[in-house]
């Protein structure tokens, strides 16, 4: 897949490249919530988590890839993202992680390896923290720990394009289309204030995990991954180069090498 899409401009207009057609699809229902979630190919099972106000689809360019390599894969709309349902309650990381677990009863999954982009690598490492015996091993794409870890926010035309292509998916998909100020607002407070680990509780992470940043990430401090890099035991330090906090988008087979590389050290 020789393509590049730097600028998000594809992206904003078509979305990532359409999902392939699932052999398995439907929704868990959990704690208040159903989660939607779809699976394509079989091997040793990976789980792709989406960033915050996305959805499965924006997997489009890495779900083939996988399959291609051997690998069970499983798509997963977060609650309240894409054709995920949510109640009433504020969002919060722990929940997404059990939601991510649901599925994973559901599919009679043992164990998986995680694939999380932003706020789904947050769902991913808090879920291979509590339940290390399911968890292969965590590729932590593009996300924070702690609230210090962010940048301050700078607007840019590629943030801008990427939330104007959320803007269009969550209205085609969701089952309340018309809440996209309000899914904006609540996943906002989130973000601004979870998750909490410190280093202890880094420490005591025991699967294998790929601390993953863009050297251009628009949110995420670069001291801030070579902190995780350093708390967690054993983790590496992976930096992908002239991309941002899109990489999956915009420079997809480097992405997909790098990820296809951790699954296959595990």
């Amino acid at each position: 897949m020789h393509m590049t899409d730097d600028e998000l401009v594809n992206f904003e207009a078509h979305g990532a490249t359409p999902l392939p057609k699932s052999e398995n699809e439907g929704f868990v229902k959990n704690d208040g919530a159903s989660i939607w979630y779809a699976t394509y190919g079989s091997g040793p099972a990976v789980i792709l988590l989406h960033g915050g106000l996305g959805n499965a689809g924006n997997w489009g360019y890495q779900v083939p890839a996988l399959v291609a390599a051997g690998r069970k894969v499983v798509v997963i709309d977060s609650r309240g993202h894409g054709r995920s349902t949510r109640d009433a309650r504020p969002y919060h990381y722990v929940q997404m992680a059990a939601d991510v677990l649901a599925v994973m009863d559901r599919l009679e999954l043992a164990k998986a390896a995680l694939v999380g982009w932003s706020d789904g690598a947050c769902a991913a490492l808090i879920l291979a923290d509590k339940q290390p015996e399911r968890v292969a091993g965590v590729f932590f794409f593009a996300c924070n720990m702690d609230p210090s870890g962010t940048l301050e926010f700078k607007p840019t035309p590629v943030i801008d394009r990427c939330f104007s292509r959320h803007r269009k998916d969550y209205q085609a998909l969701s089952a309340t289309p018309d809440a996209f100020e309000s899914f904006v607002t609540d996943v906002s407070k989130m973000m601004a204030t979870e998750p909490n680990y410190t280093a202890a509780d880094l420490a005591r992470i025991k699967v294998p995990v790929a601390i993953v940043l863009g050297e251009n990430d628009e949110f995420i401090k670069r001291e801030h991954a070579d902190y995780l890099a350093r708390s967690i035991p054993d983790a590496e330090l992976i930096l992908l180069p002239e991309v941002g906090h899109f990489a999956p988008l915009q420079r997809p087979e480097h992405f997909n090498r790098e990820v296809l590389a951790f699954l296959d050290r595990l």
